[in-house]
């Protein structure tokens, strides 16, 4: 059984070409149920995004993700601030 490669769904290109990225970190994302899906179909802004630090924890701000359509009654906020998972040392750099 073959495993499926990790599918890269949002990439900022913009900001390798305006900026010099001296390190690279790789973080996960608190996500609610329709965020995940309005990603998974595309539906995501990172032109704008940016990672603030408040409270000894960074957030990812200003990314937009579109309202999933087909979501009921639980609609997600688009721009809401979305916590970083990342280690204390990784935070602490």
């Amino acid at each position: 059984m073959r495993q499926k490669g990790i599918k890269i769904v949002a990439r900022n290109r913009r900001a390798t070409h305006d900026y010099e990225l001296l390190e690279r970190f790789e973080a996960g994302i608190v996500l609610t149920g329709t965020e995940i899906k309005s990603i998974r179909a595309n539906r995501v802004n990172l032109q704008r995004g940016f990672v603030q630090g408040r409270g000894g924890e960074l957030w990812l701000v200003d990314v937009h993700i579109a309202p999933y359509e087909f979501a009921g009654y639980s609609k997600h906020d688009p721009d809401r601030p979305r916590k970083l998972l990342l280690h204390l040392r990784e935070i602490n750099k």
